[in-house]
């Protein structure tokens, strides 16, 4: 009999058949073996979820976006931890691991636990992303929680379903007016392939729908460190960063800038929708 908690390792997916084998892999081959996997599909048109059910027999479809897909997944789970993965993501061997030891040695004050990132990727735009993510490890603003007890999940009604992008960092920031966010060494690689600046900047735009929803909820100004990039004291302490490689510098600023602006783009669309 496993005397170890389940972890259940809770996937959403959206037409992601390319990297689901290295993820799904990646998570067979934790060192820590007490996991169930749960996929939410998101009524993919490639073979996402036929690729999931080689792996798991707990693959559903839900929509319409990423929050509800999370929460129907935790419903579904029968863990006492939860783990949120997205599709593009493979775990290195301990992240479970990591993951359960620091809850079952805490005195009851965590409430979530970031899993750090490391960016892999191809062409200029990968290589400026991986840059920001080295740049802004360990940044609260940057980061958010991922490993949580699925009491506590449940007892905060899970992730906003009115946000999308912002959501990730939301349920942390209520998970943190009664609970502390720890941090493990552990890493999840972030496949994020070959990105270009027009996906990028239709990312942050779409993101940006919900952002005054966020915003206001959370009592955040729109000029502060969670919006503007350069206002983050990370970019001022880790500047040295950007002269490792000033092709790949100017490439992240450039990003930055545009993703800037679909952001804002999207801010001002969701707040006439508001009002």
């Amino acid at each position: 009999m496993n005397t170890k908690p389940l972890v259940s390792v809770i996937i959403t997916t959206k037409n992601s058949a390319p990297t689901m084998d290295p993820l799904l892999k990646s998570v067979k081959e934790q060192n820590y073996k007490n996991i169930e996997t749960v996929v939410v599909d998101n009524r993919s048109t490639d073979k996402t979820a036929d690729i999931a059910r080689k792996y798991t027999s707990l693959v559903f479809q839900k929509g319409p976006e990423r929050s509800a897909q999370r929460n129907f997944g935790a419903q579904k789970s029968r863990g006492k931890y939860l783990l949120f993965l997205d599709s593009d993501m493979v775990l290195t061997n301990n992240v479970v691991k990591d993951c359960v030891e620091t809850f079952e040695r805490d005195n009851n004050k965590l409430g979530g636990l970031v899993v750090p990132e490391r960016s892999f990727g191809q062409g200029l735009w990968a290589k400026a992303k991986i840059l920001e993510r080295e740049i802004n490890r360990g940044e609260g603003f940057f980061e958010s929680a991922r490993f949580f007890p699925k009491k506590i999940f449940m007892s905060f009604k899970g992730y906003d379903e009115n946000l999308t992008g912002p959501e990730d960092w939301d349920l942390p920031q209520r998970i943190r007016k009664t609970y502390t966010i720890g941090r493990i060494k552990s890493f999840i690689n972030h496949n994020e392939g070959e990105l270009s600046l027009s996906t990028l900047f239709r990312k942050k735009m779409y993101y940006g729908l919900s952002a005054s929803k966020y915003l206001t909820k959370h009592k955040i100004s729109i000029i502060s460190p969670t919006t503007i990039y350069f206002l983050r004291p990370a970019f001022y302490k880790n500047w040295r960063m950007l002269l490792t490689d000033p092709v790949v510098s100017l490439g992240m600023l450039v990003m930055l800038s545009v993703e800037f602006i679909g952001g804002g783009i999207g801010y001002l669309k969701g707040s006439l929708k508001i009002e």
